[in-house]
């Protein structure tokens, strides 16, 4: 686990410096792109325009659906989503909390915290970490302006418009 974070971590510092952005620490978006593990959130941010409300001051803590998080849905819910920037953009926004909240913030906690959609997350740090029904795979990628949690399951938000069968 720790070979591989550095590894990312490591890509994102170059990425960082190689990019045109100097020597400054990458961004959320900026260390989502280099991991490339995100390439489904990170069409979806661009999509839902929101690259601008995580490249700002933040800090932001992110529950990142890996690319086979997004897998996981039903086929065509990806496509469809991107056609539907409202939907798309409340779904992403329920996956971002303001504030920088680390994995051993939440150890041996169970707790509710609100999201930039507006709803709460379920986030339980009992057994390793759960939010809602999604398990983080890979805890605490620093950004300069936030963290980015990577989870297993792309969250729904509870919504009369989106209802969610098992």
């Amino acid at each position: 686990m720790n070979a591989i974070r550095s590894f990312v971590m490591g890509s994102a510092m170059l990425m960082a410096l190689v990019g045109a952005s100097g020597a400054r620490a990458a961004d959320i978006v900026d260390t989502a792109v280099s991991a490339g593990s995100f390439k489904t959130l990170v069409t979806a941010v661009k999509a839902a325009g929101l690259v601008s409300t995580l490249k700002s001051k933040g800090p932001f803590t992110v529950f990142a659906p890996n690319d086979a998080a997004f897998a996981k849905l039903p086929p065509g819910t990806v496509d469809s989503l991107l056609k539907n920037k409202a939907k798309l953009a409340a779904i992403l926004k329920y996956h971002v909390v303001r504030g920088r909240v680390m994995a051993a913030d939440v150890a041996g906690k169970s707790l509710q915290v609100a999201t930039l959609e507006g709803q709460k997350l379920n986030v339980n740090g009992t057994m390793g970490v759960t939010v809602n029904d999604a398990h983080v795979v890979q805890p605490d990628i620093e950004a300069s302006n936030g963290v980015i949690h990577v989870i297993d399951t792309v969250l729904l938000p509870p919504a009369p418009a989106m209802k969610h069968h098992h």
